[in-house]
Parts: C-alpha cells; structure tokens; sequence
C-alpha cells in the first residue's frame, strides 16, 4: 500500500480514500477499489494521468518534475492545438515584410493547410510531411516548394519546438525534389535594342534603366525624378512599388539594406530618360509611403513611370504590355525584367569588375551572393579553357558578351559600380 505522505503532492492512489477506518485505522476503499488503474498523477500544467503500477507512476512524476527543473518539459497539452492555429499564430508573430507576409499567408492557406492543418502539432510525423512534399511536388515547381517547406513549414514546428508545444520539430528525413541549376536568358545587345524598340514608347526607357543600371523591376516602376542626378550622373535607389492584394501600390524599402544604393548612369540610359521626360513628363501621384516603417506616410510622388492613365504600373496589367514585346522580339516566354538586371551584370562582370564592385551596384546583401549567382559568368571559370584552345590553335579569339555599343556598361568603363 503506499505511503499517503510522501506522494500526496502527485500521486494518489485512486483505490483508497485518504481517511481511515477508525476501528481498523486502515484506508478506507473508494468506490472504484479494484477497478481500472490504481495510480493517479497530477502535475501543474501536466493534466492528469492514469497508471497501474506505482513505480511507473512515481517514475512518470519523477520524470516530469526533472523536466520542469531543467526547463525541458513539453506540456502534452501543447502538441492538441492544430498546425492551422499554430500556423496563424506564428505568422503573425514574424517580421515579415508586407509583400513577404503576404507570401506566406497564401503558402499557408493554399498548400499547407488542405493537408495539415487539420491535424494537431503532435500527431505530425516525417512520414506526413514526406506524404504532403510529394502531393505538393505535383503541382509546384521544385523551388517553390523549397521555399515553402524551408521558410514555412520549417521555422512554424521550429517554433512550436521551441515554446515546447511539442518535443521536437518533425521535419528531418523530408527530402526535396531536386532543384536545377538555373540558367538565366541572357539577351543579346540586339535583343535589348529590339524590346526597346517593341514596347510602347512610354516604357521604353524602362528597358534601358533595367539593362543599363541593374535595378530591379519594383526599384525602376517606383523611381522618382529627384532619385536621378542628370548632372553627377547617378541614380539613387530609396525604395520600390510594391503592391499587395486589395491595396493601391506603395512605396516600401528596398528588398534589403544593401538594396538601398546608388548607382551610375550611363549615357544612354540618361539620353533615354531626357527623352523619355520630354514625352511624358513626371506627374505626382499620390502613394502611402511605407519607407519609414515606424511613420507610413502619403506623399505626392512624381514618379518617371506610369500607365497611360497616368497611374502606377501595376505587376497585373505590366505583363499585357511586356508579353507581346518579349514574344516580338524572339525571346523565350517567361524574360522579364530580372533578366535585363541579369544581363547588366554580366555586362559588368566581363567588363572586368570584380565581385565586390558587381556586388554593390546589384545591391546583394553580401558577395557570395553575387558569386553564387553568376559564377558561371565568371571569364575566370567560362572563358579559360576557350581562351586557351584559341590560344593554342592560334584561332581568333571570339568576343564575350559585350555591352550595348560600350555604352551600357558607362562611358568611364566603370559600369554602375558604385
């Protein structure tokens, strides 16, 4: 029989009650002597649990007030709430970005909750999300799902793992489709002259801020006239257009820190611009300018770019314009303005500019992005060998990419380094 007094704190013996028989000074028997698991432990913040030997139910105690002291103890209660309530809670919680919380809501809504969110944190295993990577790679592009899986599924039962909702996070042993090396479409100098030409003249120049100063798609649709520097020659990136769903565009901060740069302004980008301005003059328009997370405001912004209703380029009716251009052209379905910022980069790479210099007028966070990203582009890694070949046959040695007319990559042969 046990000892009332040394477990009266957790375990309770549920075949005796705790008063005695006055005559016999034994524990008197409950109702339910004799029936079901004798032991009973209770722990704060632990529920209740039921076993039918004492020492497994000291153990279990023991167990459990040893994981409390460590600050090691997983309340079980924890692992019921469901992956969709634990999934809202976490995004919530996050840092995001407006565009990058966006994401994630529809990740979440639209491939992570049809299969999962039904269940509770600690009924998913490996096994089920190996079953939900698989359902997903049907439909998804093998890096889409990777970006999903690591930067939602991953960092949602980290975080669950971490307030000890549950004991540890299922996702090891989930393997992902392989993704192939990318390969970017590098236009020709023709083929950038040609989209120029292909385009409505209103955005014509578009191409040529892209190809010739590297900026990214949102960076060129969100510049203002007071970011260009005619005189010095430069052009300073402060934001981008962003757009989200049921939402005017607005200005947000850069993609990141090393985003917000200034780069040069060659001749031709500068000459296509002044043109660009004589046709269609820079306009205010007015724009919540969220730059200054702390401090969203509303500005009259005049901006070099907008529609023909004198709007801001908005990415759902930008591909009606851009389309056909690219399909005139010969390009393949799919180049988008990304690719002109790829090709000033290689511009500038086999101009002869080293990887920090690549780095800086790409904006990248930090260089090994920039290697990672072109290092196929490299004259050290691509042209080597030919190099040596031609040298050895005593060929003519072809002629690398070059820049539009020597003049994309800037009259002083800096080409947008800043």
């Amino acid at each position: 029989m046990a000892d009332r007094k040394a477990t009266a704190m957790a375990v309770d013996d549920l075949w005796y009650l705790t008063r005695r028989d006055p005559l016999t000074g034994k524990l008197v028997p409950s109702e339910r002597h004799g029936r079901g698991k004798r032991w009973r432990v209770r722990n704060r913040g632990a529920g209740t649990k039921l076993f039918g030997k004492q020492s497994d139910a000291e153990r279990y105690d023991a167990n459990v007030r040893a994981d409390v002291s460590r600050g090691v103890y997983v309340d079980p209660r924890g692992g019921a709430v469901l992956v969709r309530d634990q999934g809202e809670d976490w995004r919530k919680q996050q840092l995001h970005r407006d565009s990058t919380a966006e994401r994630v809501e529809r990740a979440l809504r639209l491939h992570v909750y049809p299969m999962l969110g039904h269940m509770q944190l600690a009924q998913v295993r490996s096994s089920h999300l190996r079953g939900w990577v698989k359902d997903r790679a049907a439909v998804l592009a093998p890096s889409t799902l990777g970006v999903i899986y690591g930067g939602v599924l991953v960092p949602l039962f980290r975080a669950a793992a971490t307030d000890r909702l549950i004991g540890s996070s299922p996702c090891v042993g989930v393997r992902l489709p392989e993704i192939e090396d990318s390969a970017y479409t590098i236009p020709t100098p023709e083929q950038v002259h040609e989209l120029y030409g292909a385009l409505p003249e209103r955005y014509r120049a578009l191409v040529y801020v892209a190809a010739g100063c590297g900026l990214r798609g949102g960076e060129a649709f969100g510049l203002e006239l007071a970011a260009v520097d005619f005189v010095r020659r430069e052009v300073e990136v402060r934001h981008q257009l962003a757009v989200l769903a049921g939402r005017r565009p607005f200005l947000a901060p850069p993609k990141t820190k090393s985003s917000r740069r200034t780069v040069e302004l060659p001749e031709i980008v500068s000459t296509a611009l002044v043109r660009h301005l004589e046709r269609f003059p820079a306009r205010p328009v007015e724009l919540g300018d969220d730059t200054d997370g702390r401090n969203p405001t509303r500005r009259a912004v005049p901006l070099l770019f907008t529609n023909a209703t004198g709007e801001p380029i908005h990415r759902a009716s930008w591909s009606h314009v851009w389309r056909p251009a690219v399909r005139k052209v010969g390009l393949p379905e799919g180049f988008g303005v990304r690719d002109l910022r790829h090709y000033f980069a290689t511009v500038l790479i086999f101009g002869g500019a080293n990887v920090k210099t690549v780095q800086l007028a790409m904006g990248h966070t930090t260089p090994m992005v920039t290697l990672n990203t072109y290092v196929g582009y490299w004259p050290d890694a691509l042209d080597r060998t030919r190099s040596l070949v031609d040298a050895a046959l005593s060929c003519t040695q072809s002629v690398p990419l070059a820049a539009v007319g020597g003049e994309i990559a800037g009259q002083d042969g800096r080409g947008g380094g800043t």
